[in-house]
């Protein structure tokens, strides 16, 4: 039952230059890189102006401003690049999140293009290897591929080649990989990847055997170690269980950007406009969910931000469902998104989720909800 969308970050879940993420102690560090790229900083709540009340846990503080678009160059073989040889440096990896480790290699891949005159191009892929190497494991993703193309196209690349993983290109040896590359491309000057990259058919290849081509190919490889924050690792399995334990805001810290939800807007039973309260639903399927519950956010679509209640929980009231289900109900706008990307930044949770005897008590919720949303807000 779509019909709203919520105010802070644009379509694009990132630019050149992200917010910093808000408060939590540390700075970024790897050690190839004692001064960091990517510093995180900290704010605190109060400065704000955002206080915490009897019901509420705070996540984060959203910036209001709205995301300037980033140049997404969306490449599905290097051939389209543009006419061989062309000197380019490259970033692989999947970069599920695009956190301050993926972006240390990013931004590592862009210096060197810059300062030899090559084009900076990520290599990534259209979905998770484990979906097609081991279905059972593949975790659910930080981003939706539309949000991880839009920050890898903000740090400022020149290209991103979306590779389509499936069985054939599982089946590939690393080697046959590499050497497809640097025929696509014509002249790979260097190559930038994490410390334990591995690759190819049941990852024989790995950072040592990479250089072991670059020495025959004529290319520069970078293993660079991982980035730690608060003496500890950044990774996306760390990032998803903070997001499972509702800790956002080390989430974001991690990320280098305030962590948002995003996907298309579907089709739903509208009973929150039968309940006076229409709603967008957002199709999530394969995405990291936070914790079921009411949050105060914004939401964007079409690059306009608005204010919003979203419910993240499977409705025991009205209609339990059989998975979580993310609603968005968009303070003072009534227009159909259905179809368009919405993209969701929490600020702060209002409550937990749970079952009312009535719908009239439930609609009274949810209007005390909108109240203390619209609160925060100001």
């Amino acid at each position: 039952m779509p019909r709203r969308s919520s105010n802070c970050r644009s379509s694009l879940s990132a630019t050149a230059n992200p917010p910093p993420p808000s408060s939590r102690k540390g700075r970024s560090r790897s050690a190839t890189n004692p001064s960091p790229l990517h510093e995180v900083r900290s704010s605190s709540r109060a400065a704000q102006g955002i206080h915490d009340g009897p019901r509420r846990q705070f996540f984060l503080h959203a910036p209001r401003t709205a995301h300037h678009a980033a140049r997404v160059n969306v490449l599905r073989t290097a051939a389209e690049l543009g006419a061989a040889p062309r000197r380019v440096c490259l970033a692989i990896g999947v970069f599920d999140g695009v956190h301050l480790g993926h972006q240390q290699v990013i931004r590592q891949t862009v210096a060197d293009a810059r300062q030899h005159e090559a084009l900076a191009v990520v290599v990534t892929f259209d979905r998770h290897p484990n979906a097609v190497l081991a279905p059972e494991r593949t975790p659910p993703l930080l981003y939706s591929l539309p949000q991880k193309l839009r920050v890898i196209g903000s740090l400022g690349v020149d290209a991103t080649l979306l590779i389509r993983f499936d069985k054939a290109f599982s089946e590939q040896t690393g080697e046959a990989f590499v050497r497809s590359l640097a025929g696509g491309f014509g002249h790979i000057h260097g190559v930038c990847v994490g410390a334990s990259f591995t690759f190819g058919h049941q990852r024989s290849g790995t950072v040592a055997s990479l250089r072991e081509l670059g020495r025959e190919l004529g290319f520069q490889v970078h293993g660079l170690a991982a980035v730690s924050l608060d003496g500890e690792v950044v990774s996306s399995t760390r990032i998803r269980d903070a997001i499972r334990a509702g800790d956002l805001d080390g989430a974001s810290q991690m990320l280098g950007r305030v962590w948002s939800l995003s996907g298309g807007v579907v089709s739903g039973a509208r009973f929150g406009r039968k309940l006076g309260f229409p709603t967008a639903n957002l199709d999530t399927a394969g995405l990291l969910l936070p914790p079921n519950g009411v949050y105060a956010a914004r939401a964007t679509a079409g690059g306009r931000a608005h204010r919003a209640v979203v419910n993240i929980g499977v409705r025991p009231t009205v209609a339990p469902a059989a998975a979580a289900q993310v609603e968005a109900h968009l303070l003072d706008f009534d227009a159909d998104l259905y179809g368009q990307e919405l993209e969701i930044t929490f600020i702060e949770k209002l409550r937990d989720e749970r079952k009312f005897p009535s719908l009239d008590a439930l609609k009274t919720q949810i209007a005390a909800d909108i109240s203390a949303a619209r609160a925060l807000f100001g």
